[in-house]
């Protein structure tokens, strides 16, 4: 496993960040992994040298961040052998203030994560999504407060127009306020619209960069369409609509060739793809089993060719962004 910085600060994580959606309550969803087997899970990313691991606090309205705590606890001897990544935006209660990136929430919601982890601090606090209904320069100060508290090390940001993260760290910049370290995007080789603005601005900025969906929901782990459908893929409302297109055919087409040419299941050629683009720090991979996290693991060794990654990507079509 290679190390690297997140962006300009001085943390450093595992090339793959292993990603806790999928655990919590399987009698909320079906796709939903509990306790134990969530562990299986950990210790195998732990084994292959994951020591980044992100989770949110509307994860299985909460369920994840307990599991999340109980396993990295029993898992690694000290609480400075591992980065936790929480994130905060979406309902988690029934009230008015149970939601956004109001000062009230944000600060709520911190204490509850932090008590859900069993932790005392978080070393990423990432906003989820940008609140159309709150001065950003609210959420800015109230981060900074947090980061002044002890209980954040850095903050992070996730799925977001460019322009609106631009602003963000111009409102933190000017009032000497904590900045953005890192931006969670949407990216995998079936939808790259953040090539646009996003990640050229995280680049020349210097932030850390880790994508989610980087397997396309599982799509570009079985790109043979014989292939069956895992239970959180079927039963997922918008892959039609983000990944089930001409464009993106050929791609998957070219995905199983360079992947029978090199001999390496899929998966693994899809995430070294990613980890070939400049600015990129660390993949976010879900899985629900402990089997799935060998490839995201060893995809952190694959070099791919310039050839290779210009004939993966060369099918690819613009298309609608979809946060």
């Amino acid at each position: 496993m290679e190390y690297i910085r997140l962006g300009n600060t001085g943390l450093k994580v595992s090339r793959v960040c292993l990603g806790m959606m999928s655990f919590g309550d399987p009698d909320l969803l079906d796709w939903f992994v509990p306790e134990e087997q969530a562990e299986a899970i950990v210790r195998r990313a732990a084994d292959g040298g994951v020591t980044f691991f992100d989770t949110a606090d509307m994860y299985s309205n909460g369920g994840s961040e307990v599991i999340t705590g109980n396993v990295l606890r029993r898992t690694f001897a000290r609480r400075e052998d591992y980065v936790l990544a929480t994130k905060v935006f979406f309902p988690t209660g029934e009230g008015e203030n149970d939601r956004g990136l109001s000062r009230k929430h944000v600060m709520a919601a911190l204490d509850a994560s932090l008590e859900r982890l069993g932790t005392d601090y978080v070393d990423l606090y990432q906003i989820h999504r940008w609140d159309e209904e709150t001065p950003i320069e609210e959420t800015m100060a109230a981060l900074h407060d947090l980061v002044r508290s002890g209980k954040v090390r850095y903050i992070g940001a996730s799925t977001m127009r460019a322009w609106q993260f631009a602003k963000a760290q111009h409102v933190a910049e000017v009032n000497g306020w904590t900045k953005f370290v890192s931006m969670q995007p949407q990216y995998n080789l079936l939808y790259r619209e953040e090539e646009r603005e996003m990640l050229p601005l995280c680049r020349d900025q210097g932030v850390g960069v880790i994508p989610w969906g980087p397997l396309a929901r599982g799509v570009l782990a079985r790109p043979a369409l014989a292939q069956p459908a895992t239970t959180r893929s079927a039963n997922d409302g918008r892959i039609p609509a983000t990944y089930e297109t001409d464009s993106n055919r050929a791609i998957l087409d070219r995905l199983i060739q360079v992947a029978a040419e090199r001999e390496l299941p899929p998966a693994q050629v899809a995430l070294a793809w990613l980890m070939h683009q400049p600015g990129l720090t660390a993949p976010i991979v879900g899985t629900t089993k402990a089997a799935q996290i060998d490839d995201a693991v060893a995809a952190a060794g694959v070099k791919l060719s310039d050839k290779e990654v210009a004939f993966l990507a060369e099918p690819y079509q613009a298309r609608e962004y979809m946060p």
